[in-house]
């Protein structure tokens, strides 16, 4: 296969799906122009968590992952400490991950993919007005009136993707009628459990913290997470109105939203869109949020946004992209082995948004005591979960350039195995208690 240094793939968003996707289609050898709107790349939000996944695919792209975050355990628990469900994933995974959840900061993944691009790759203060699919390639228009051209267009340029919606028109976003309040600290919080990330609840509110590490740091994310109102201002004083949300929990929490500074503080409402049955049409795709807005309680945004510049570059390695039969197969196939995954994910974001935060009044005793009292929420989240994780790992195969035989979704029997793996793996760690 030959590079096209002329025309080359075009990624549009330089935000982690756009930078995972464009280094991704650099290690399978084809050339790689990168358009970023803004002057800069530029992180949107300060806190971040990892599943191995991603991590896999950032080292197999060429990233530096050494010491990328603060490897964590992770459980779901009410208030008064009582674990709903414990995330256990294997041992085996865990060490070769580093860890089998991690908690950093969002500008360090930034950081850490703008320096594996290579020089020339990313072009800043790039807007692009127009697309046109003119069969054997694509015409992009640009703000100041020039065109370029492109056997292959990946929109990761975010929620509000224009891609999206020259592919698909317009759709309306799902307000959740949620928002987060969030921030980090580097300052020790003595009743903090190091190397945890405890998810926790009240009947209306859920209170989070998370080890992290950040160039050499160790300290703690945090977060708070209730009903909003999406259209009503936001609070003045953001770090206040967390500390009151945080006394349902008590100490650590309140402890580590004291010692934060307000410049470490952000809020963001969550909204995502219902997911497509389709991404792919012609020689334009999608990756990233344009295709799979998510909400935080899936803790997977920016992790399947990773994934989904790994399995489009499998998946187009070796293609001549001047042949518009191979290019569409291919993308098709990249439907068919993310869609799935991703719908699943955002779906079970928005249903668990839902029965945490938006359950009436009368019902929240019973949920609670169903959560507390059953193992629903340990089959749903600390079972099935790392179960897709570790099926995620195994579709990926060896490498970019040595995928599996096949990427069809793992089997009911292979599902089984993982489960079985999965409860083994459960019976023998201890509770993180």
């Amino acid at each position: 296969m030959t590079r096209t240094t002329d025309h080359p793939i075009v990624v549009l968003g330089a935000g982690p799906a756009g930078m995972a996707a464009a280094l991704a289609l650099h290690t399978a050898r084809h050339d790689v122009v990168l358009l970023e709107r803004y002057r800069e790349a530029r992180p949107a939000g300060n806190i971040l968590n990892l599943w191995p996944p991603p991590i896999k695919a950032l080292g197999l792209m060429g990233v530096d992952v050494d010491d990328l975050g603060a490897p964590c355990h992770s459980t779901f628990r009410s208030a008064k400490g009582k674990v709903r469900a414990d995330v256990q994933i294997p041992a085996d995974v865990v060490a070769r991950y580093g860890g089998g959840f991690i908690g950093m900061l969002r500008p360090d993944l930034y950081r850490r993919m703008l320096a594996a691009i290579p020089e020339g790759m990313l072009l800043t203060d790039q807007e692009v007005t127009g697309i046109r699919d003119l069969g054997d390639h694509v015409e992009l228009t640009m703000k100041d009136g020039s065109t370029r051209s492109t056997p292959l267009l990946v929109g990761a340029d975010g929620i509000d993707s224009m891609v999206r919606a020259h592919l698909w028109g317009a759709s309306p976003k799902r307000e959740h009628r949620l928002h987060i309040i969030g921030g980090y600290t580097f300052d020790d919080a003595p009743s903090a459990e190091k190397g945890e990330a405890i998810i926790a609840h009240t009947r209306t509110v859920q209170g989070s913290y998370t080890s992290i590490r950040s160039q050499g740091r160790d300290g703690y994310q945090w977060w708070t997470l209730e009903a909003c109102d999406p259209d009503a201002p936001a609070p003045a004083d953001l770090r206040g109105h967390a500390l009151t949300l945080a006394q349902g929990f008590g100490a650590p929490l309140t402890s580590l939203i004291e010692a934060t500074t307000d410049d470490h503080v952000q809020r963001w409402v969550i909204r995502d869109r219902k997911p497509l049955k389709k991404w792919s049409k012609g020689r334009i795709t999608l990756a990233g949020d344009a295709a799979h807005a998510t909400s935080p309680y899936a803790a997977y945004g920016a992790g399947m946004s990773i994934g989904d510049g790994y399995f489009l570059a499998q998946l187009l390695a070796g293609a001549d992209l001047s042949d518009t039969a191979a290019v569409g197969a291919a993308l098709d196939r990249y439907d068919e082995v993310r869609i799935p995954h991703t719908t699943m994910q955002v779906q079970q974001a928005y249903i668990l948004g839902r029965a945490f935060h938006h359950a009436p009044a009368f019902l929240r005793p019973l949920r609670d005591a169903v959560l507390d009292g059953t193992p629903l929420l340990q089959k749903q989240i600390g079972e099935r979960s790392p179960g897709e994780i570790v099926a995620q790992l195994d579709e990926m195969g060896d490498s970019i350039l040595a995928p599996r035989v096949s990427h069809a979704p793992a089997s009911t029997a292979s599902a089984r195995a993982v489960a079985m793996r999965t409860s083994r793996a459960r019976s023998s760690a201890s509770s993180g208690l």
